[in-house]
């Protein structure tokens, strides 16, 4: 079956960074778009960055546009998430998705990574 294993989460201080990397198996990965989505307690589920199977297509988040990156390597079967400038509001869970649309969810998720950003 498919499993999307996210890792890299953790505390950083505001303005630091970090990189999120989730691990794919049970899928054909290099024919999956895939993305990248963070949900805070008591919120829906937000888009946060996508990346095409072929890789020359990336949205983000206008929240995210310019301080955060997507990126995957087919060769590792892995799709990370470059996180810069960190603010507080950045501070919730991140989840992978596979078979995600643009900027809509697909079918998979991963099981999260938490991310805190302390002010």
């Amino acid at each position: 079956q498919v499993q999307l294993v996210e890792s890299g989460g953790g505390l950083v201080q505001a303005g630091g960074s970090l990189r999120l990397s989730c691990a794919a198996s049970g899928l054909t990965f290099s024919t999956y778009n895939m993305g990248w989505f963070r949900q805070a307690p008591g919120k829906e589920r937000e888009f946060v960055a996508a990346i095409s199977w072929s890789g020359d297509r990336k949205y983000y988040a206008d929240s995210v546009k310019g301080r955060f990156t997507i990126s995957r390597d087919d060769a590792k079967n892995t799709v990370d998430l470059q996180m810069n400038s960190l603010k507080p509001e950045d501070t919730t869970v991140y989840y992978c998705n596979a078979d995600t649309t643009a900027t809509r969810a697909g079918r998979y998720w991963g099981q999260g990574t938490q991310v805190t950003v302390s002010s």
